[in-house]
C-alpha cells in the first residue's frame, strides 16, 4: 500500500515510492528505491523534502499514515473548490483563431533562446534589442487568448527542452501576471525574467545537463551554479532591470529556506520570484526529459498544491491554478460518454466545464474532431462531463496533431 509520511519518520528498511519533490532538488537517479543507509535519509532531509510516499508492501510500514488515494482525494476536492471560486480571465478571440499566430511565436521564441545560449557560450552579452520583441509578441498573444500559447507549451521535443522551457516560463509568467491584475511594465519585466531565467545553463556542459543517469555530487553542484552564473551574465546587460535579475538568481529558492543558491526564507523572496518558482517547476514536471516522463498538467497542479505546504506560497499556487484551470488548455480528458478530447478553451462561469475538441472514442478509436461546450445543455453540445484527465501516451494519441 502506498502511504504518505513525514520524512522525519523514515527508517532504513522502508521503500520510497515517490520522493514527493521536483527532480531539481535531489541527486537521486530515481524517485523510487529502498532505504538502505542512514546517509540516504540524511540526504533526503538536507534537500528540504518534508514528506515522501512509501510502499508498505515492499518495506517497513507506518500504520496510521494516510494512503496515497486519501491524500489525492483531499487535494482534488480542495483544488476544485479553488478553481470554481473565481472566474478565469476574459477571452478576446477564440483559441482556434489565435493558434496559428501562437505556433509562429513559439518557434520564434525558441530560436531566440537557442541563439542567446550560443552567444553566452561564446562570451557575448545578452542583447535586449533581440529579446524584448519576443516577450512583446508572447504578451500580445496572451492578451488575445491565453489558451493557445499555453496549450502549445505542453508540447515539447525533449531534445529542445532547454530552449522551450524558457519560452514556457515566459509564457506562464505573462499569463500569471495578467490574471493577477499586474500592470503592463511589471508583466513585461516578469516575462523577460522568465525567458532569461536559465541563461546560466549555457555554461553547464550538455553531457551533464542531459545526463540520463544519477548525477555525481560534483555534477549536481555544477547544475546548482546556474542561477548565480545567469545572474552574473545578465548583470552585463544594460537596462536589464531588477526583476529579471531577481528571477534569474532566485527562481530555485523555496519558502521554507531549503532552496538555492542562498537558502532564502519566504519573507525574503519577492512575489514575482515566488511566482517564477511555481511556473518553473510546473513546466519542468509536465515535460518529457531524457531521464523522466512528464506528468499530465492536472497531476502537476496537484503536486504543486501538495508541495505548497513547504516549498511554495500556497496563495500563489492557488492563484496559478485559477490562471491555467484544473484542466489546462491542451489537457486530454475522458468524458462520461466514453469519448476523449482536448480542452481548447475555458468557460468564464466554470473551469470544470470547458470547451473540448472530441477526437477519440474508447470503443471505436479516432473520430472526426468535434468541438463541444460542456457548459451547454443537452442538444447544444453539452450533457456530458469530465470523468478524468488522461495521459496521451497511454492511449497513443498525438496531441500536437489536433492543436
Amino acid at each position: 500500500m502506498i502511504k504518505r509520511i513525514s520524512s522525519s519518520e523514515l527508517k532504513v528498511g522502508m521503500y520510497i515510492h515517490d520522493l514527493a519533490a521536483d527532480w531539481s532538488v535531489h541527486p537521486f537517479m530515481r524517485s523510487a528505491f529502498p532505504i538502505k543507509t542512514d546517509k540516504e535519509i540524511e540526504t533526503i532531509l538536507e534537500c528540504g523534502i518534508h514528506e515522501v510516499y512509501i510502499d508498505s508492501d515492499l518495506g517497513m510500514d507506518v500504520p496510521d499514515a494516510p494512503t496515497k488515494e486519501e491524500v489525492q482525494n483531499a487535494l482534488q476536492a480542495e483544488m476544485i473548490a479553488i478553481a470554481t471560486s473565481a472566474p478565469p480571465p476574459k477571452i478576446r478571440i477564440t483559441t482556434a483563431e489565435e493558434m496559428g499566430k501562437a505556433k509562429g511565436i513559439k518557434n520564434q521564441a525558441a530560436d531566440l533562446v537557442r541563439t542567446v545560449m550560443q552567444d553566452v557560450r561564446l562570451g557575448k552579452a545578452v542583447s535586449l534589442d533581440s529579446v524584448e520583441p519576443v516577450v512583446a509578441n508572447i504578451t500580445e498573444s496572451i492578451l488575445r487568448n491565453p489558451g493557445a500559447l499555453i496549450g502549445l507549451m505542453h508540447i515539447k521535443n525533449k531534445d529542445d527542452y532547454t530552449f522551450l522551457h524558457s519560452v514556457s516560463v515566459c509564457t506562464f509568467m505573462v499569463a500569471f501576471c495578467r490574471s493577477a491584475g499586474m500592470d503592463a511594465e511589471t508583466t513585461r519585466l516578469a516575462g523577460l525574467g522568465g525567458l532569461l531565467h536559465d541563461t546560466g545553463k549555457a555554461l553547464v556542459p550538455d553531457e551533464v545537463l542531459n545526463k540520463p543517469g544519477r548525477l555525481t555530487d560534483e555534477e549536481f553542484a555544477l547544475i546548482r551554479r546556474h542561477p548565480r552564473d545567469g545572474y552574473e551574465i545578465l548583470l552585463k546587460t544594460p537596462s536589464i532591470g531588477d526583476i529579471p535579475l531577481e528571477i534569474t538568481l532566485h527562481h530555485h529558492e523555496r519558502v521554507d529556506g531549503s532552496g538555492y543558491p542562498d537558502k532564502l526564507p519566504g519573507d525574503q523572496i519577492g512575489t514575482l520570484v515566488k511566482m517564477a518558482s511555481i511556473v518553473d517547476v510546473y513546466d519542468a514536471i509536465t515535460a518529457d526529459r531524457c531521464y523522466h516522463k512528464g506528468m499530465p498538467p492536472t497531476d502537476a497542479l496537484r503536486k504543486l498544491f501538495e508541495w505548497s505546504t513547504h516549498h511554495f506560497d500556497p496563495t500563489l499556487v492557488k492563484a496559478f491554478m485559477r490562471c491555467v484551470g484544473i484542466y489546462p488548455v491542451g489537457t486530454l480528458v475522458l468524458l462520461e460518454s466514453g469519448r476523449m478530447g482536448l480542452v481548447t478553451e475555458h468557460n468564464e462561469d466554470s473551469l470544470l466545464q470547458p470547451k473540448v475538441k472530441v477526437i477519440f472514442d474508447i470503443k471505436k478509436g479516432y473520430q472526426s474532431p468535434v468541438e463541444i461546450d460542456l457548459s451547454k445543455p443537452m442538444g447544444k453540445g453539452g450533457a456530458d462531463k469530465i470523468v478524468s484527465h488522461e495521459s496521451p501516451s497511454k492511449w497513443k494519441i498525438d496531441v500536437q496533431r489536433f492543436m
